[in-house]
Protein backbone atom coordinates (compact mmCIF):
# COMPACT_ATOMS: atom_id res chain seq x y z
CA UNK A 1 0.00 0.00 0.00
CA UNK A 2 0.60 3.47 -0.52
CA UNK A 3 -0.05 7.10 -0.16
CA UNK A 4 -0.04 10.06 -2.62
CA UNK A 5 -0.82 13.34 -1.78
CA UNK A 6 -1.29 15.75 -4.03
CA UNK A 7 -0.71 19.61 -3.16
CA UNK A 8 -1.72 22.50 -5.17
CA UNK A 9 1.18 25.61 -4.36
CA UNK A 10 0.10 28.33 -1.90
CA UNK A 11 -1.27 31.87 -2.96
CA UNK A 12 1.57 33.67 -5.23
CA UNK A 13 1.82 37.05 -5.66
CA UNK A 14 1.20 39.10 -8.44
CA UNK A 15 2.89 42.78 -7.51
CA UNK A 16 5.78 42.13 -9.41
CA UNK A 17 3.88 41.68 -13.32
CA UNK A 18 8.03 41.95 -14.47
CA UNK A 19 8.85 39.22 -13.00
CA UNK A 20 9.12 35.74 -15.10
CA UNK A 21 5.68 33.14 -14.00
CA UNK A 22 8.30 30.87 -12.36
CA UNK A 23 9.94 33.16 -9.83
CA UNK A 24 6.42 34.58 -8.63
CA UNK A 25 6.67 34.49 -4.92
CA UNK A 26 4.19 33.57 -2.78
CA UNK A 27 1.44 36.49 -1.51
CA UNK A 28 1.34 37.22 1.85
CA UNK A 29 -1.80 34.97 2.07
CA UNK A 30 0.07 32.36 0.26
CA UNK A 31 2.47 32.39 3.08
CA UNK A 32 0.01 32.00 5.69
CA UNK A 33 -1.73 28.94 4.34
CA UNK A 34 1.34 26.59 3.39
CA UNK A 35 2.10 26.26 6.92
CA UNK A 36 -1.74 26.19 8.34
CA UNK A 37 -2.08 23.92 5.68
CA UNK A 38 1.22 21.90 7.16
CA UNK A 39 -0.20 21.93 10.48
CA UNK A 40 -3.31 20.24 9.33
CA UNK A 41 -1.70 18.13 7.48
CA UNK A 42 0.23 16.93 10.47
CA UNK A 43 -2.59 16.72 12.82
CA UNK A 44 -3.47 13.93 10.32
CA UNK A 45 -0.30 11.77 10.48
CA UNK A 46 1.09 12.86 7.49
CA UNK A 47 4.49 11.84 7.37
CA UNK A 48 5.74 11.33 3.25
CA UNK A 49 8.99 10.46 2.67
CA UNK A 50 9.48 12.09 -0.87
CA UNK A 51 8.66 15.62 -1.74
CA UNK A 52 8.22 16.09 -4.93
CA UNK A 53 8.50 20.25 -5.94
CA UNK A 54 8.47 21.90 -9.62
CA UNK A 55 11.51 24.50 -9.88
CA UNK A 56 8.81 27.64 -9.66
CA UNK A 57 9.74 29.44 -6.78
CA UNK A 58 5.88 29.57 -5.39
CA UNK A 59 5.73 25.26 -5.23
CA UNK A 60 9.58 25.49 -3.89
CA UNK A 61 8.69 28.05 -0.94
CA UNK A 62 5.23 25.69 -0.61
CA UNK A 63 7.48 22.26 -0.59
CA UNK A 64 9.71 23.90 1.81
CA UNK A 65 7.01 24.81 4.51
CA UNK A 66 5.43 21.47 3.96
CA UNK A 67 8.43 19.53 5.23
CA UNK A 68 9.76 22.54 8.00
CA UNK A 69 5.75 21.81 9.15
CA UNK A 70 5.58 17.99 8.57
CA UNK A 71 9.06 17.43 10.64
CA UNK A 72 10.55 15.85 7.14
CA UNK A 73 14.29 16.03 6.47
CA UNK A 74 15.20 19.61 3.76
CA UNK A 75 16.85 15.95 1.88
CA UNK A 76 12.75 14.54 1.46
CA UNK A 77 12.49 17.63 -1.13
CA UNK A 78 13.31 16.95 -4.69
CA UNK A 79 12.80 19.37 -7.85
CA UNK A 80 12.24 17.63 -10.68
CA UNK A 81 11.51 20.51 -13.77
CA UNK A 82 8.92 18.01 -14.92
CA UNK A 83 6.30 19.24 -12.64
CA UNK A 84 6.34 23.34 -13.60
CA UNK A 85 2.71 23.62 -15.29
CA UNK A 86 2.89 20.09 -16.13
CA UNK A 87 -0.09 18.19 -18.08
CA UNK A 88 -1.96 14.99 -16.90
CA UNK A 89 0.13 12.66 -19.05
CA UNK A 90 3.42 14.18 -17.56
CA UNK A 91 2.69 14.45 -13.83
CA UNK A 92 1.42 10.96 -14.03
CA UNK A 93 4.69 9.95 -15.77
CA UNK A 94 6.80 11.50 -13.12
CA UNK A 95 5.00 9.80 -10.46
CA UNK A 96 4.95 6.27 -12.30
CA UNK A 97 8.27 6.64 -12.51
CA UNK A 98 9.36 6.62 -8.36
CA UNK A 99 11.09 4.38 -6.68
CA UNK A 100 8.88 1.73 -5.19
CA UNK A 101 10.71 1.89 -1.80
CA UNK A 102 8.68 5.43 -1.62
CA UNK A 103 5.56 4.57 0.30
CA UNK A 104 4.78 7.94 0.84
CA UNK A 105 5.18 10.67 -1.97
CA UNK A 106 3.49 14.45 -1.68
CA UNK A 107 3.75 16.68 -5.30
CA UNK A 108 3.70 19.94 -4.60
CA UNK A 109 2.09 21.51 -8.33
CA UNK A 110 0.51 23.58 -10.44
CA UNK A 111 -3.09 23.67 -11.94
CA UNK A 112 -4.58 22.62 -14.01
CA UNK A 113 -2.99 19.76 -14.26
CA UNK A 114 -2.87 18.81 -10.90
CA UNK A 115 -6.54 18.99 -10.85
CA UNK A 116 -6.86 16.98 -13.61
CA UNK A 117 -4.50 14.50 -12.40
CA UNK A 118 -6.54 14.20 -9.15
CA UNK A 119 -10.13 13.68 -11.43
CA UNK A 120 -8.28 11.24 -13.21
CA UNK A 121 -6.81 9.33 -10.09
CA UNK A 122 -10.54 9.46 -9.04
CA UNK A 123 -13.25 9.70 -10.89
CA UNK A 124 -15.60 10.52 -8.12
CA UNK A 125 -13.93 13.41 -6.74
CA UNK A 126 -14.88 15.71 -9.65
CA UNK A 127 -13.31 18.75 -8.29
CA UNK A 128 -13.33 21.78 -10.85
CA UNK A 129 -10.60 23.30 -9.40
CA UNK A 130 -8.16 22.66 -6.93
CA UNK A 131 -7.82 26.23 -4.84
CA UNK A 132 -4.21 27.20 -3.57
CA UNK A 133 -2.97 25.16 -1.16
CA UNK A 134 -5.67 22.35 -1.43
CA UNK A 135 -4.68 18.52 -0.73
CA UNK A 136 -5.98 15.62 -2.04
CA UNK A 137 -4.93 12.60 0.02
CA UNK A 138 -4.76 9.27 -1.71
CA UNK A 139 -4.43 5.75 -0.48
CA UNK A 140 -2.89 3.84 -3.60
CA UNK A 141 -3.58 -0.13 -3.44
CA UNK A 142 -0.20 -1.30 -5.48
CA UNK A 143 3.51 -2.04 -4.70
CA UNK A 144 4.46 -0.25 -7.29
CA UNK A 145 4.30 3.08 -8.59
CA UNK A 146 4.25 2.23 -12.39
CA UNK A 147 0.67 0.45 -11.83
CA UNK A 148 -0.86 4.24 -10.46
CA UNK A 149 -3.98 4.47 -12.08
CA UNK A 150 -8.03 4.94 -10.81
CA UNK A 151 -8.34 1.26 -10.33
CA UNK A 152 -6.08 0.92 -7.43
CA UNK A 153 -6.64 4.44 -5.71
CA UNK A 154 -9.33 5.67 -3.01
CA UNK A 155 -9.91 9.10 -1.77
CA UNK A 156 -8.48 9.95 1.72
CA UNK A 157 -9.69 13.15 2.14
CA UNK A 158 -9.96 16.87 0.37
CA UNK A 159 -9.13 19.60 1.88
CA UNK A 160 -7.43 23.18 1.30
CA UNK A 161 -7.51 26.53 4.02
CA UNK A 162 -11.18 27.96 3.22
CA UNK A 163 -12.70 23.95 4.16
CA UNK A 164 -15.11 25.31 7.28
CA UNK A 165 -14.77 21.41 8.10
CA UNK A 166 -11.58 20.96 9.14
CA UNK A 167 -11.13 23.42 11.58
Amino acid sequence: MKRLTLFRHAKSSWNDPGLPDNERPLSSRGARDAPAMAARLASRGERPGLILTSHAVRAMTTARALATGLGSPGEAIRVDRRLYLAAPRVLLDVLREQDDADLHVLVVGHNPGLTDVANRLLPTLAVDNLPTSAVVAIAVDTYRWSQLGPTVCRLLYYDYPKNAESR
